[in-house]
């Protein structure tokens, strides 16, 4: 089976004027909105739904409050799809979503599974001038970006409290492959390889229950992580941490909070697996979260920290 990624997210939200301004200002494409839900779409076509977390045709909430409640993961193709719905058919939480088959995973999450509907996109990268390639952008001055555009839907963290039996839902039913790991406490899986470093983080921490910690959304390159914080930091949402570096995946971040739920995270330049990928263990520590970090982000207006108030 192969996969491509996440094709659809689904908020139940308490506020829905409120979670629709939030994706105008986070650089998502609108489509169809209504007095009842609310579409948006990144650059390929990845959608983020929002729901009234009231609408009974909604899957059951893992926590309370505005959540995600449902993920439709993509296929790439008919026969990886009907691949798949032989797997999961046997579930005892095997059902159909909008006419896809799916299941619900030990965390409780409604997931369906579909034949991709993402799109090819045409979104470059700025060159990066480095000491061994000092030529790459030549004549020309790096880009500046007044707000992102984000590319897809790149990955979702979850709060897990059976991280074991998680884990082993994801890898042996859905075919996932684990990339690196805090022993324990956290398992980083992609849903394809050769593929991107993680399509779902699981977490388990002892104070924290079942739920959402954030949705990862890709942008270009590390000047578009900037710009994208700064941008929705002018907009008056508050940021948790960024800008920063993970040494696990290597990733550029910037976290923001998200009336949909959890949290909504701009990233890029994250680790690319093949079979050779060897998954390493990592201790779950602030340093290995965060290589470096700004801790409530910078001001749009100021372009300097943002003072942290006891």
């Amino acid at each position: 089976m192969k996969f491509i990624g996440i094709d659809q997210i689904v908020h139940g939200v308490d506020d829905l004027d409120e979670c629709v301004r939030f994706y105008e200002d986070w650089g998502l494409n609108k489509g169809k909105i209504n007095r009842e839900n609310a579409q948006f779409n990144t650059l390929d076509g990845s959608e983020v739904v929002l729901r009234h977390k009231e609408d009974p045709d909604l899957p059951v909430a893992i926590e309370n409050g505005s959540t995600l409640r449902h993920v439709v993961w993509g296929l790439e193709s008919e026969k990886d799809l009907i691949k798949l719905d032989d797997k999961i058919s046997d579930l005892d939480s095997y059902h159909k979503f909008e006419g896809y088959p799916g299941c619900i995973d030990p965390s409780g999450l409604s997931l369906s599974f579909r034949p991709s509907k993402r799109l090819k996109v045409e979104a470059r990268g700025v060159p990066m001038n480095t000491w061994d390639k000092p030529d790459q952008r030549i004549d020309e001055p790096s880009k500046v970006y007044p707000k992102a555009q984000p590319i897809k839907i790149g990955h979702i963290v979850l709060f897990v409290e059976e991280l074991e039996k998680t884990e082993k839902f994801y890898t042996d039913v859905l075919g996932f492959t684990v990339s690196d790991r805090y022993p324990g406490s956290g398992s980083f899986l992609r849903c394809t390889t050769p593929g991107v470093h993680h399509s779902i983080f699981l977490l388990n921490i002892p104070e924290k229950k079942i739920g959402l910690n954030h949705v990862a959304y890709t942008v270009r390159d590390i000047h578009e992580v900037f710009g994208g914080g700064l941008n929705i930091d002018r907009c008056g949402w508050k940021t948790i941490i960024g800008p920063g570096r993970h040494p696990v995946s290597s990733a550029y971040f910037w976290y923001v909070e998200n009336p949909a739920g959890g949290l909504a995270e701009y990233f890029t330049d994250e680790d690319y697996c093949t079979d050779k990928w060897e998954p390493r263990n990592f201790e779950r520590s602030n340093e290995n979260f965060a290589e470096w970090a700004i801790a409530d982000g910078i001001n749009g207006n100021t372009r300097r920290q943002h003072l942290v108030k006891n």
